[in-house]
């Protein structure tokens, strides 16, 4: 893969001057969907696929960029001094984002580069095709330009620019994920302080399935916002009884004993999922570390029960993935996972029963969505890097 990147790269650009090769993961959250902004924990994991990067640096302010998974948009130029979020500059807002973002940060970078990139990961999955095109171009900011930055913050300035730059006002599970992912372990983040432990996840004699609904959605233009404001809005009604940051703080049992200080019913629906599911995410793990994987996909089913019901984020395609792949022999646990509003579903389901797990939620989508949904068996995987 990466000796077909390069000799692309040097077709593209040439082949003078110091190649570099980096790579980061997509993620998938097992579980802890919609608790990353308030406070609460979530239990990601990155993934084997992901996206791979070939830059060199270049002596002016140019910034050239160009993806394989957009070869009809060509090479989209730019520079240093044009670092403003624009719609037409599609997929380039996020390394641009990121570099504007190292530079309010104090890091300003005085030379461009040259960039190709190629994603493994399906477009507007779910999986953080963004974060980890974010992250990549801070893992080679930092290599190409030598900043003195920890995986960590490469990780919040990933958030920092998404948030700031790219108008999606996510939490920080994704960027994280993608920059702090270990190979068969995923982890456990309280994103209330970013303590985390890595927690074992080598499943015996079952397999990480993803079934991506291919309904497209852009965060952005989505609820996404709406309902990060719907839980703040919580928390304002919450402040008047209590004192509470985030909904994360409060137990399933302190919450039903203030909930009804919530005035709205919507923010509290929207409220209790993110009390629940954060208190669901704890069990999780629990449950992981005593090797009940029957109690962790039952907590995975539960999930998605809730964000269907409470939190409203699934919608008629994941609903049908999740719904489908529960009634399947073999399967551990099902839930959609990222945003919602389309995306993917994620399944541990046993390896003998793969091929037909498959062959029958496939097909009942096929027949009731009118198109197909792509399935995807993964391993956990590294967190971010140079390549070798």
């Amino acid at each position: 893969m990466i000796k077909k990147l390069i000799k692309k790269f040097k077709e593209l650009y040439g082949s003078e001057g110091e190649i570099h090769t980096y790579f980061a993961p997509g993620r998938v959250n097992l579980i802890g969907e919609h608790t990353d902004y308030n406070g609460g924990h979530v239990f990601p994991a990155a993934l084997s696929i992901g996206t791979y990067g070939i830059a060199r640096k270049r002596t002016d302010n140019k910034l050239r960029f160009y993806s394989g998974n957009f070869e009809q948009l060509g090479i989209i130029e730019s520079s240093l001094d044009d670092l403003l979020y624009n719609a037409k500059g599609n997929w380039t807002n996020y390394p641009k984002g990121m570099i504007w973002a190292f530079g309010e940060r104090g890091m300003k970078i005085e030379q461009g580069f040259d960039l190709l990139i190629y994603g493994t990961i399906p477009n507007a999955s779910g999986l953080s095709s963004s974060a980890s095109v974010e992250v990549l171009t801070g893992v080679l900011i930092k290599d190409l330009f030598g900043f003195d930055v920890s995986m960590t913050e490469i990780a919040l300035l990933g958030q920092f620019s998404e948030n700031q730059f790219n108008g999606v006002n996510c939490g920080i599970m994704d960027q994280f994920a993608v920059a702090m992912g270990k190979k068969d372990y995923a982890i456990f983040l309280d994103t209330a302080d970013l303590t985390y432990e890595y927690a074992p996840f080598k499943l015996e004699n079952a397999k990480i399935v993803l079934a991506c609904s291919n309904k497209k959605r852009g965060l952005a233009d989505s609820k996404y916002n709406e309902r990060r404001s719907e839980c703040e809005q919580a928390v304002a009604d919450l402040q008047n009884v209590m004192e509470i940051q985030f909904l994360g703080e409060l137990s399933e049992e302190k919450f039903e004993q203030v909930k009804n200080s919530i005035s709205s019913p919507v923010c509290q629906k929207r409220a209790k999922h993110a009390v629940y599911e954060n208190q669901r995410t704890i069990k999780a793990v629990e449950a992981l570390k005593r090797n009940d994987i029957a109690e962790f996909g039952r907590l995975m089913n539960d999930s998605h029960i809730s964000l269907r019901d409470d939190y409203e984020v699934t919608g008629i395609e994941l609903d049908t993935l999740a719904e489908t792949a529960w009634k399947q022999r073999g399967v551990i646990g099902s839930r959609m996972t990222g945003a919602g509003f389309g995306g993917c579903t994620v399944s541990i389901v046993k390896e003998d029963a793969i091929d037909d797990f498959i062959k029958n939620v496939g097909e009942i989508y096929q027949d009731k969505m009118g198109y197909a949904a792509d399935f995807y068996v993964v391993e956990v995987g590294d967190g971010a890097g140079v390549v070798e």
